[in-house]
């Protein structure tokens, strides 16, 4: 596994922690719940119709290239999390998006190429999570690190 997605994959998980730990902070009574949300898209990968129709040398070849799409989309800012399940059942991964909206996202995803090949089908899904759980640059101020 690339380090890179490893350590994403861990700090999502050290982040749910830290949240769940955290006591809740009290909103006024007059506080509208969904301002302190904020959304984000998460995909769901899934073996597609041909995950098992590649040789192996075909296979590295679409799993070096769902890489290389998702740090180029790391990188435009546009996906925040990437990681694999480790269990190797019919969920492969997912995906966290930042995005405008639902149909933005599904164009992100379907630039993968190990959807485009069949190999992964990907499900994009609107989430919402409390500003600042996800180490987004633009909610860096909500929450101070410990």
């Amino acid at each position: 596994m690339k380090p890179r997605l490893l350590l994403a994959l861990l700090a999502l998980v050290a982040v749910s922690l830290r949240a769940a730990d955290a006591p809740a902070a009290k909103a006024p009574a007059n506080a509208d719940p969904a301002a302190a949300l904020t959304t984000y898209y998460f995909g769901l990968i899934t073996k597609g119709p041909n995950f098992d129709a590649y040789n192996k040398e075909d296979r590295a070849k679409i799993q070096r290239m769902h890489l290389d799409n998702i740090e180029r989309l790391a990188g435009l800012g546009k996906l925040l999390v990437a990681g694999p399940f480790a269990d190797g059942g019919e969920w492969r991964g997912i995906f966290i998006f930042k995005c405008a909206s639902l149909e933005e996202a599904r164009q992100l995803a379907a630039t993968d190429p190990a959807v485009q090949t069949g190999r992964f089908k990907i499900e994009v899904h609107p989430w919402m999570t409390a500003k600042g759980s996800i180490r987004d640059p633009e909610f860096a101020e909500t929450k101070s690190a410990p």
